[in-house]
């Protein structure tokens, strides 16, 4: 599900290097699925619950596919701290499907439009890529194996979560013309990590929004209800850290996200690390396998003007 996947990736990021960002989403996406594929032992709806979460998980499955797809427009703004109101920096990335993950262009720096020449070569480095993944070989060969298995880890992620939370329904409420059907999850006591990693399914609660005409994961929100260390105690993450993101359908029977907020505070050694961003998802756009995405390239860099000093 969502929920655990955007905390496991950031503090992969926390401690890989406090300069990187959080990944895009969360390729993650399974954030959702994680949530909505636990065991609802606590939910007051009845037992058409199961099958609800059940049709949830596999669309959530089913948009992950989807995604690889799917180009789209990325605009991140940092900011200092969770309150401040204008952004500290601003960048605005085009992701683009490549077949093995998504190749990242910089469409702009704090409102400056990425150099014409940058854009050019940015695109032809794409398209050497799409060419070199159409190539069959065992360098390729492993490209896709490596996907595949990151994808493998998140939904084994996913199937750890089953005992991990228990579901409580809140009601339901609208968004726009659509009916929301709102749940809070809270640790399940009887839970017992099986991993450092699973530890910290323990030290969250939250709320997910569920599309009720859809089954489709809406909205997720969550919240640190504790500290916790990370790496062998040598990184913390500190209570009252947050996170949230939206979901709509960006073409029909298709969802994805559109927003996402984090707000994490925490430590590395003896220094403070703060992670404050909102990140904007829009032009949803399907591109189809390599193969098609290799022509819709081809046919943009046709269009752009030569770069200067080439005749």
């Amino acid at each position: 599900m969502p929920f655990l996947s955007i905390i496991y990736n950031i503090l992969r990021r926390i401690w890989a290097s406090p300069s990187r960002r959080l990944p895009g989403f969360l390729s993650a996406l399974v954030l959702s699925a994680c949530f909505v594929s636990l065991a609802p032992s606590q939910d007051s709806t009845g037992s058409g619950s199961n099958e609800l979460f059940a049709r949830v998980i596999a669309n959530q499955k089913k948009s992950e596919v989807l995604l690889d797809q799917y180009e789209r427009l990325q605009r991140i703004e940092k900011r200092r701290t969770g309150s401040d109101p204008d952004p500290a920096e601003t960048r605005v990335l085009r992701l683009f499907p490549v077949g093995t993950g998504v190749d990242k262009l910089l469409v702009s720096t704090n409102g400056k439009t990425t150099a014409a020449d940058t854009q050019r070569v940015d695109l032809e480095n794409l398209e050497k890529y799409l060419l070199w993944v159409l190539e069959e070989g065992p360098a390729q060969k492993e490209a896709f194996a490596k996907a595949e298995r990151k994808r493998k880890e998140r939904f084994d992620l996913m199937d750890a979560t089953h005992q991990a939370f228990l579901f409580n329904f809140d009601g339901k409420e609208l968004r726009k013309n659509r009916t929301l059907l709102r749940y809070s999850i809270a640790p399940n006591p009887k839970y017992r990590p099986t991993s450092h990693n699973t530890v910290l399914f323990t030290k969250v609660r939250g709320t997910i929004w569920i599309d009720e005409q859809s089954s489709e994961l809406a909205k997720v929100e969550g919240t640190v209800a504790e500290d916790f260390s990370i790496a062998l105690f040598l990184a913390k993450v500190y209570k009252g850290s947050h996170f949230m993101q939206e979901r709509y359908e960006i073409a029909p029977g298709v969802w994805q996200p559109t927003f996402e907020q984090y707000d994490f505070d925490g430590r590395k050694y003896l220094l403070p690390y703060a992670i404050h961003e909102r990140t904007f998802y829009s032009d949803y756009k399907q591109d189809g396998p390599p193969r098609e995405a290799l022509e819709l390239v081809r046919v943009e860099l046709s269009k752009l003007p030569a770069a200067q000093g080439k005749h």
